[in-house]
């Protein structure tokens, strides 16, 4: 009954913004922009990203949005040579062209994380927003306009827009991995945003310089910093913007192997858990508030529960008698998967339209095959981040990026 009454709630989040115009306008993007007259401080923190760097940056100096108001800052770790051996190579390219908004910062001191180069970048960020990309992204060329306009009009501190894994069909797991990413931008954070209660994205959100400063910046010990400042904005009481649609959504790749999405899942869970210790969410003001916040963060438990849970499912199937009510009982949890596979065969097809691309005939039929080996991927790596969280194993598990969305896009 715990698990169909989660599987229900999931489900209903899932779809809150599906197919809800109304809902969906909330998150609307403008029609047209105001004059530029806000700038900008991208941070771009990397680290053995030496594959796709280079070509990041270009799309950063192309960003359809006056160079003047827009500072752009790689932060690397001082001793990743390859990486700055690129970033370097591409500045020379820049300058060539009379392009020169772009820095390189280096530092050496712990904790060598993602959060960590972030703060390093703040110290030196000049623009009145801070935003962040990460080294494998493709952002839209008017992201920054589409930001401009909406602090403009709506006088928003935080904006969160869309991100979205573009590399359906390259590994078993992709579909379903971009699935997440189709349902949750699309439309569960909008009830989070709705609700005051939003776990940032870990890139294309956008935050006032001066609230960035007065927060302190992120929490450079935790796996999860984007989740972390979303939850200690939200028990501040500021409100945040999610803007999303397709054509705006910044645009990634899934992990190219099963070892690097269980290494990349574990890192995410176990932050959840450390924001779940944590406790700011506590202050949020409202008891549904603090409920929701609850629901989000433990989510990852739920998931290794049903790890747990396998093995007895299993044993019961073949050797407990049990009336017939209770058998019919036990079978709910199978019919919302049922539903939730259906719901993940129609996202599969609205995704790949609207980014006009096309599935193969046995893109649904591989999802039918694998759905139940992708729910297992997740609930092992939900519980090896609650074996490593209690250990207090709290190191950083680099994810590799090849731009395998790169060359998806290329073909398309």
């Amino acid at each position: 009954m715990l698990l169909t009454v989660q599987a229900l709630y999931s489900t209903a989040l899932s779809l809150y913004a599906w197919e809800d115009q109304d809902r969906q306008d909330t998150g609307s993007a403008p029609t047209s922009f105001e004059a530029a007259t806000q700038s900008f401080t991208i941070l771009l923190p990397a680290r053995h990203e030496q594959q796709v760097i280079a070509n990041t940056i270009q799309r950063m100096a192309e960003l359809n949005y006056p160079r003047h108001l827009v500072q752009i800052l790689i932060v690397i770790e001082h001793t990743d040579d390859e990486t700055i051996g690129e970033v370097n190579g591409k500045f020379e390219e820049l300058r060539a062209a009379g392009i020169d908004n772009a820095r390189l910062i280096t530092f050496d001191e712990p904790p060598i994380n993602k959060p960590h180069g972030l703060n390093v970048g703040l110290k030196e960020s000049t623009g009145d927003i801070v935003t962040i990309f990460d080294a494998e992204d493709e952002p839209h060329p008017d992201i920054l306009n589409v930001v401009n306009t909406v602090m403009l009009q709506e006088q928003k501190d935080v904006v969160q827009c869309g991100v979205q894994l573009m590399n359906y069909d390259d590994h078993w797991f992709s579909a379903l991995n971009v699935l997440e990413y189709f349902f949750w931008f699309k439309s569960r954070l909008h009830y989070h945003a709705t609700k005051g209660v939003i776990p940032l994205g870990g890139n294309t959100v956008f935050i006032r310089r001066d609230l960035m400063l007065e927060l302190g910046g992120w929490d450079d010990s935790c796996l999860t910093e984007d989740a972390d400042i979303g939850l200690r904005l939200s028990a501040r009481g500021t409100p945040i913007r999610m803007v999303y649609e397709h054509e705006y959504v910044t645009r990634e790749e899934t992990p190219h192997s099963v070892g690097e999405f269980i290494k990349q899942r574990t890192r995410w869970d176990q932050g959840f858990y450390q924001v779940l210790a944590k406790g700011d969410w506590r202050r949020l003001p409202t008891r549904t508030e603090r409920m929701l916040a609850l629901y989000t963060l433990s989510f990852p438990l739920f998931q290794a529960l049903m790890m747990l849970y396998l093995p007895v499912t299993v044993y019961t199937m073949f050797f407990v008698d049990m009336p017939v009510p209770v058998a019919m009982l036990a079978t709910l949890p199978l019919y919302m998967l049922v539903i939730q596979f259906l719901i993940s065969i129609l996202g599969l097809y609205e995704f790949t339209s609207a980014h006009k691309l096309k599935p193969s005939f046995f893109s649904g039929i591989r999802m039918l095959i694998v759905y139940m080996p992708f729910q297992w991927l997740l609930a092992y790596a939900a519980l090896r981040a609650l074996v490593r969280h209690a250990a207090g194993t709290n190191t950083w598990e680099k994810t590799t990026h090849t731009g395998a969305h790169r060359e998806e896009l290329t073909a398309a």
